[in-house]
């Protein structure tokens, strides 16, 4: 997940000056609101001039019921608590594109780490403090290996085992409202679902969409310190993963909300900041918090090894300065 104050980016307009020679811009509509306790925000342009509020609203209903930890009732829910063992397709969707990543990271993205990431204190229980022994007993539950689907049916190796898809629930539900969009014959929008971000065509003055990443500055408002800008667009997915706003402290000590799953405990490593653009914002979602996990060195190489994938990686070396790695294929869209 991300924590991204993200933005339509465009010249500055003087059409009091030049309204003879440049054509007015194009009415595009914004809907703004609130889902998965996060924030949403969706530019587009039809001509038509629809207003597909309602449909958004019931994207975000769906997929709640289906995938939301929060939500008692939803799919994932029962199914954590062996009610059922039926998925959806939204849901299935969801569990093959973690499975790719958990197999293309060795086992750095994986959405059955989720028990320990509650128990310590992370998630809707809220447990403050870090239970070594407690940590320790719930390794056994960690591995997507122990998860198979059948039909449409999740089989657990372990009735125990737990899957939490929060890491790429909101990157997912920005592509499937770009999918709705696209479907409705719309070919320029942005959507935004708690800073996962999908881009396509240009914005209201013909420009690409750009997107602006905040430092990684703890107690910062989103958007307040912009580190960079970047042109995205082509229906590429944007997302970013970083430790400098959610974590814990216990005992004065600060512990990263990132766990890692081989060892079940968090992260400690000098990558702050992982922002990922791939061709799905749920890739993009599930690889940066894989590249958070691994570190620098590790997230570098795959980068170098998929040309599907970009990254703005922002790390402190010895002496605690801020760097940045980015690789050239984005390092072309930064704005300057």
């Amino acid at each position: 997940m991300s924590h991204r104050f993200v933005f339509a980016a465009c010249a500055v307009a003087l059409e009091l000056m030049f309204a003879c020679t440049i054509p007015k811009p194009k009415e595009y509509q914004q809907v703004d609101g609130f889902t998965q306790g996060t924030t949403f925000s969706i530019v587009y342009y039809d001509s038509l001039q629809r207003n597909f509020a309602p449909q958004f609203d019931s994207i975000f209903r769906v997929i709640d019921n289906s995938m939301s930890i929060y939500n008692d009732s939803s799919i994932i829910s029962r199914i954590n608590r062996n009610e059922c063992s039926a998925i959806d397709s939204m849901l299935a969707e969801v569990i093959a594109i973690s499975d790719s990543v958990y197999h293309q990271t060795g086992g750095a993205f994986d959405i059955t780490v989720g028990p320990v990431v509650r128990a310590i204190g992370f998630g809707k229980d809220k447990t403050q403090g870090i239970d070594s022994a407690k940590v320790r007993s719930l390794l056994p539950l960690i591995g997507m290996h122990q998860l198979r689907v059948e039909g449409m049916a999740l089989i657990k190796s372990n009735p125990n085992i737990q899957i939490d898809v929060n890491a790429v629930a909101q990157g997912y539900t920005s592509d499937v409202v770009a999918r709705f969009l696209q479907r409705k014959g719309i070919r320029n929008y942005l959507v935004e679902v708690g800073g996962e971000i999908v881009a396509r065509g240009v914005n209201r003055r013909g420009d690409l969409w750009v997107v602006g990443l905040d430092k990684p500055v703890e107690n910062a408002m989103p958007g307040e310190n912009v580190q960079v800008k970047i042109k995205l667009s082509h229906g590429r997915g944007l997302a970013t993963s970083g430790n400098y706003r959610k974590f814990i402290e216990v005992n004065g000590v600060k512990y990263a909300h990132t766990v890692n799953p081989k060892t079940g405990f968090p992260i400690l490593n000098s990558l702050l900041s992982a922002t990922v653009i791939a061709p799905t914002a749920a890739q993009a979602d599930a690889i940066a918090t894989a590249f958070m996990v691994r570190g620098v060195d590790w997230s570098i190489r795959y980068v170098d090894a998929n040309p599907h994938v970009d990254a703005y990686l922002i790390y402190s070396d010895s002496l605690g300065r801020y760097n940045v790695w980015v690789n050239d294929r984005l390092r072309n869209t930064l704005v300057e």
